[in-house]
């Protein structure tokens, strides 16, 4: 992830964005999937970087017209570090549970290091997730942000390959910490973050098109 430049971590993220919220959707005569085991490990992208979620050993499958929670308590999980909060607490397993994980993937694009990285570990024993948002909340958050992704050219001699767009790096944290909300009610759906995430993907293109310009 180190060697990926800023444009290249939005896209992954925007297909494997697209990915869920399809997988979400209500279609007709189409069962709606809720992964349940998002983590890093469970997406890849190919030699394009085109990216894609991998492995649903443990997808539930939801009928059409069914109420999209369900019962699904599980005790053993890949890393603690990406679950639902709230679906350990309650084992209900909801699409917001997707976007937790989701959300904590994001932060490890944005910080390019994994959730359970020892740092994090010894700020909290939530690992990564914890202390972005103890971050957030403080307006320290981008003291964590990957140092290859600050790195700052002049305009006239910038270098697609280093720095990030202010605005971009905004948005992308925001959404990602909603995501990443305590409770399932306050985390947006995976098309509210689909389309945030082009929204910082517009921001970093535009800033490059400028530069390119000048």
């Amino acid at each position: 992830m180190h060697t990926l430049t800023w444009e290249q971590r939005l896209k992954i993220c925007i297909d494997l964005a697209h990915a869920l919220s399809y997988l979400h959707s209500e279609m007709e005569e189409r069962n709606m999937i809720i992964h349940s085991n998002i983590n890093h490990a469970k997406f890849g992208w190919d030699e394009n970087l085109v990216a894609k979620i991998e492995d649903f050993e443990f997808a539930v499958f939801l009928p059409p017209n069914q109420n999209d929670e369900v019962l699904c308590k599980r005790t053993n999980f890949e890393s603690k570090y990406y679950v639902d909060p709230e679906y350990e607490k309650t084992g209900k397993l909801k699409r917001e549970s997707n976007v937790y994980s989701f959300g904590v993937v994001l932060f490890e694009i944005l910080c390019g290091r994994h959730a359970f990285n020892q740092s994090y570990l010894n700020e909290s024993e939530k690992g990564l997730v914890h202390v972005a948002r103890q971050n957030f909340c403080n307006g320290t958050i981008e003291e964590m942000i990957d140092p290859i992704l600050k790195e700052k050219t002049s305009i006239k001699s910038y270098n697609p390959n280093r720095g990030a767009n202010k605005d971009s790096l905004h948005t992308f944290m925001k959404v990602a910490n909603q995501c990443v909300a305590e409770t399932q009610d306050h985390r947006p759906t995976m098309k509210v973050v689909l389309n945030e995430l082009k929204k910082a993907l517009i921001f970093q293109v535009c800033q490059v098109c400028l530069c390119v310009y000048y």
